[in-house]
């Protein structure tokens, strides 16, 4: 029985009846399916500025397959717009706010089926973790990519990052402000998801691999015709779903979440797919510790296929598009993939492969085959360590070669604001090994995304000559040599708290080890003198870090959840 019958069928539910009627939805619409349409739609990030018109075909596509449409609104937060700001500490914790919101909508108002709206970085999580946590019929429909911008300096195209990087360049004397302005006028000519194989295109890719999107939905751009017509299959797909019973936790298998992580080897993934993919193994009743596993395993055996913007500036996501995008990248996987896992057509995916054909001509130098790949080493790691006890993440397709081994002298700070000012003022040098600490889930809290950082020392030429660790984020656009998600955290007592300006550290993504050359006699003395006060938010964010577990557990909240802080800080 369909869960909306329970309120609406019978005598005794005229009130719910009369309710949806004061919105002019008609007797007849109410005896369809009901299927909301969570749409994070605003005018707050350009990833999802499209989404009214893409829910508008999902709806034609509803009516058309004999369901009934009900839309609500998601919030969707921007990274962009929170980087270099307080307001970051928001980002991560958003996620969680996401799907709870899709969760209670949903219980509300007993939707029989669920489509998901939404291009950018939490919001896909958000909405993937809601889809476990319900098990209702749901599909995920992208908002699309944007379109590069022209090229500056040596670069051949330029993207939403670009003016970043060209403050670094500023700072050195090799671009003027009237060039920075100009810059900021062009580099993102459309609506649509970032240029780059970021988190919000990372995650959409995800959502594909792991059959919750239509085969060649993930990639499609936002302004072309192409995203509408997906939208109105899937608007028709999730009627057919409600009617079969084809829930998400018969799509996210164990299987399709091997599928979703080989694929993130193979297109060099953003670093944040790690701890979101973790949080949906959670809600799936996975242990994080498994997806973990599964990250360090294929980064051995599934190598990089995929190379675009950030690991080269030739091409970007419209690139990826034209060469054949997700499903492509799923053939070349050939027998490596699960292929009996279910997507949401009803279809395996290994069928969905099989069947599909882009409308254009392949381009095996931008997706290779496996026997020539455009590396060996897959294009995200899990490094382990003395100063990543738990794990740290790294993404070595956006790393050059030549720093994927990396030994320098420490220089520490204790936020990003601490880090950015010494980059601005020239205080770090080649050979630096930047430190950026208590930006962890707990110690942010909400674990900022060290974008501006890395983006600045890579427009001072120093991304060949330097490396950044933390326990917070990176974007998925960041290249040079780094490592996040350190876990533990400094906040709950790890090994990076620790640290000390001008110890020597070794970063080798290669060998997939993080390791501070520090005596443990020494550390033994550093940890009895450790004192660390915990920051004091207030509002949402006293609440989240209360709760939030560390980053290689997803950065779940778990009620009760203490990360080790009442046990290692001291006042």
């Amino acid at each position: 029985m369909e869960r909306s019958k329970h309120i609406l069928e019978g005598l005794g539910n005229q009130y719910y009846r009369a309710t949806l009627k004061s919105m002019g939805f008609t007797t007849d619409d109410l005896k369809r399916p009901i299927i909301g349409i969570a749409n994070a739609w605003s005018e707050c990030v350009p990833g999802h500025f499209n989404l009214r018109q893409v829910a508008q075909r999902v709806k034609d596509g509803i009516y058309r397959a004999g369901g009934t449409p009900i839309e609500f609104g998601v919030i969707g937060g921007c990274d962009g717009m929170g980087q270099g700001h307080d307001g970051m500490h928001y980002i991560l914790p958003s996620r969680e706010l996401i799907a709870n919101s899709i969760e209670s909508m949903a219980q509300i108002n007993l939707f029989d089926g669920l489509v998901l709206l939404g291009s950018c970085d939490k919001i896909v999580p958000g909405m993937l973790m809601a889809a476990a946590r319900l098990d209702l019929p749901c599909i995920f429909v992208p908002g699309g990519s944007m379109f590069s911008g022209p090229g500056y300096a040596d670069q051949e195209t330029s993207d939403t990052t670009s003016v970043s990087e060209a403050m670094g360049r500023l700072q050195v004397g090799e671009m003027d402000e009237a060039g920075v302005r100009r810059l900021g006028h062009v580099c993102a000519p459309t609506c649509g998801s970032c240029q780059f194989m970021g988190t919000a295109n990372s995650m959409c890719c995800l959502a594909e691999a792991l059959g919750m999107t239509l085969p060649g939905g993930a990639a499609i751009p936002a302004v072309f015709n192409e995203r509408l017509r997906c939208a109105l299959r899937s608007g028709q797909q999730i009627v057919d779903m409600v009617h079969r019973g084809i829930t998400p936790r018969k799509i996210m298998t164990w299987e399709a979440l091997e599928n979703a992580i080989m694929l993130m080897m193979a297109v060099g993934g953003s670093s944040n797919t790690v701890i979101h993919s973790c949080a949906l193994a959670h809600e799936l009743g996975f242990d994080t510790k498994d997806v973990l596993d599964a990250f360090d395993r294929f980064s051995e055996t599934i190598p990089l296929l995929v190379k675009i913007n950030p690991a080269t500036h030739r091409y970007d996501a419209v690139d990826f598009y034209y060469a054949g995008g997700v499903t492509q990248v799923l053939r070349q996987l050939g027998e490596k993939l699960h292929r009996e896992a279910l997507t949401v057509t009803g279809r395996t995916i290994g069928e969905e492969v099989d069947a599909y054909r882009s409308p254009y001509l392949p381009n095996d130098e931008l997706i290779r085959p496996l026997d020539r790949p455009h590396s060996t080493l897959g294009g995200l790691a899990i490094l382990r360590g003395n100063l990543a006890p738990d794990t740290g993440v790294s993404k070595p397709a956006a790393i050059h070669p030549d720093v994927r081994r990396f030994t320098g002298k420490a220089i520490c700070f204790d936020s990003e604001d601490a880090c950015v000012e010494a980059i601005e003022a020239r205080r770090v040098h080649p050979g630096h090994v930047v430190v950026i600490r208590y930006e962890g889930p707990r110690g942010g809290p909400g674990m900022k995304e060290l974008y501006k950082p890395m983006k600045t020392l890579y427009g001072q030429g120093l991304a060949r000559s330097t490396a950044v660790i933390t326990d917070g984020r990176f974007s998925g656009t960041n290249n040079g040599c780094f490592v996040g998600h350190i876990s533990p955290e400094a906040a709950a007592g790890g090994p990076l708290a620790l640290v000390e300006d001008g110890d020597e550290i070794t970063i080798d993504v290669e060998q997939k080890t993080l390791e501070l050359h520090v005596s443990e006699e020494e550390m033994a003395r550093r940890r009895a003198a450790w004192r660390y006060q915990p920051p004091r938010p207030i509002g949402y964010l006293a609440r989240y870090a209360a709760m939030v577990s560390s980053a290689d557990r997803g950065g779940i909240l778990i009620p009760g959840e203490t990360g080790g802080m009442e046990h290692e800080t001291a006042e």
